[in-house]
């Protein structure tokens, strides 16, 4: 005598079906990812113990750049409505270099800060980096003769001497700075 299932057949064939494709769960929970244990560790030595603020400073050429580096340094961290916003203190000639990559740069300190930080604020000036200004000059060159003479033939077409002078001055500024 053959013992029929009480489940319909198509059902039965349904079962089966899904016997053979579905895995078993394991029985104990697998081990914790290696990573959280792996953090924990760290953030209790070295850089981690570090705020948000003197990490970025002690780490900065590596997170923004050489380039970046050369031009800007991140001055504070502070709280907004909207999350955390850097302020970075930057060489004024550098500011629209800066300005363009702030996206780029914000993600970058993002992931190095915690990952909440949400806009970039620019504030031009010069950089104080422990002992060292960081301030962009252009080297000036002296004058040639040759152009101070004829820098000085164009100048004495002009009556007024407070107005020759500035442009000899100005003319002497513009040819001695380095192209």
């Amino acid at each position: 005598m053959v013992t029929r299932s009480t489940l319909d057949p198509l059902e039965e064939a349904r079962a089966l079906v899904k016997l053979r494709y579905t895995r078993a769960r394991a029985l104990r929970p697998p081990m914790k990812a290696v990573a959280i244990s792996a953090d924990r560790v760290g953030r209790k030595s070295g850089a981690g113990k570090l705020p948000p603020l003197k990490l970025l400073q002690a780490r900065w050429r590596e997170i923004a750049g050489e380039q970046i580096y050369k031009f800007s340094h991140p001055e504070k961290i502070s709280a907004s409505k909207d999350g955390r916003v850097l302020t970075l203190r930057v060489i004024p000639q550098a500011a629209p270099l800066v300005q363009h990559q702030s996206e780029t740069i914000r993600q970058r300190v993002s992931v190095a800060a915690g990952g909440d930080i949400s806009a970039i604020r620019i504030v031009q000036g010069p950089i104080q980096r422990g002992a060292e200004t960081v301030a962009y000059r252009p080297k000036a060159r002296p004058l040639t003769p040759d152009e101070a003479q004829a820098l000085e033939t164009e100048a004495n077409r002009i009556e007024n001497p407070r107005l020759r002078a500035a442009i000899v001055a100005l003319g002497k500024a513009v040819l001695s700075a380095d192209p």
